[in-house]
């Protein structure tokens, strides 16, 4: 495992770059449908490698297919829970809990410990996510949307870990890192697309022309931010990724603050501040 300032870098710029991509998701309105146009560029921004990258060993099928999976069941979880709260609301929750998921499951498939330095940073980071997370006064008069909100975005979190660990250990089972990506960018968009075609069925070409512009650039941005969060994957274990890469909830509640308008405030400013100090507490305390 790397022990320089270059898995924190990669994680970093991952992040800022996640964080873009979901709000650009987000404004599109449709939140389905940017998704599935994000997938979709992200796969073609990809297709021109696959002709030159080796194919997956046939050992390393399980492991991809698992991998795509769990994307799924992410993609699934995250359209829900953008669907019905604010960004500044779910992204945090849904994003900060990862670090969590992904060391549980991490510390059983992978058998990754954290130190108890580490574990203090997830303990402070769970707890800023729940004050970030309470309704404020922009948000109280729509309780049970609230309650929907949260119940996706733990879903989300726990997809989050899912895959993390799936793919931290697919990438590692590879003898080429980018046979990993390729693969796994170009079967990522099939789940998404599926959902999409039938929830706007007979209307999907009108839903999707709005939406072309910032799927377009959120693709891009986010076929950088995993790229480099798997490439990550094979520096450092995978909670440590995750956990620096979950810095993006501050990067994202702000974009949502002044390019979205939704409620920020003080509290939230706070505990922002502090969610952040917990993840990167967890690199640090290695």
């Amino acid at each position: 495992m790397a022990s320089t300032l270059l898995p924190v870098a990669i994680c970093l710029m991952s992040a800022i770059s996640l964080a873009a991509s979901n709000v650009l998701v987000k404004r599109g309105g449709d939140i389905l449908t940017s998704r599935m146009v994000l997938s979709i560029v992200m796969a073609l921004s990809v297709l021109p490698l696959a002709f030159f990258v080796p194919l997956p060993p046939r050992e390393t099928l399980p492991f991809l297919a698992l991998s795509i999976a769990v994307h799924w069941f992410y993609q699934f979880s995250a359209v829900r829970a953008l669907h019905r709260g604010d960004l500044s609301l779910v992204f945090p929750v849904m994003r900060g809990l990862g670090p969590l998921a992904t060391a549980a499951i991490a510390s059983v498939a992978l058998h990754e410990a954290l130190s108890l330095w580490q574990i203090a940073g997830l303990v402070a980071a769970s707890a800023a996510i729940i004050v970030f997370a309470m309704p404020t006064g922009a948000t109280v008069h729509a309780r049970r949307l609230d309650r929907s909100a949260l119940f996706w975005s733990v879903m989300t979190a726990l997809g989050v870990g899912l895959y993390a660990v799936a793919d931290a250990r697919g990438v590692r089972e590879m003898p080429n890192l980018l046979t990993f990506v390729v693969w796994l960018f170009l079967f990522d968009w099939i789940g998404v697309t599926l959902v999409a075609l039938w929830q706007r069925r007979g209307g999907i070409m009108t839903a999707i022309r709005p939406q072309i512009r910032g799927g377009i650039i959120a693709g891009v941005l986010g076929s950088f931010s995993y790229g480099l969060a798997i490439f990550a994957y094979t520096l450092t274990d995978a909670a440590i990724v995750t956990a620096l890469r979950e810095t993006s909830v501050v990067f994202a509640a702000g974009f949502g603050a002044f390019l979205l308008h939704e409620g920020f405030g003080r509290r939230r400013t706070i505990a922002a501040a502090v969610l952040g100090c917990g993840l990167v507490l967890m690199q640090v305390g290695a």
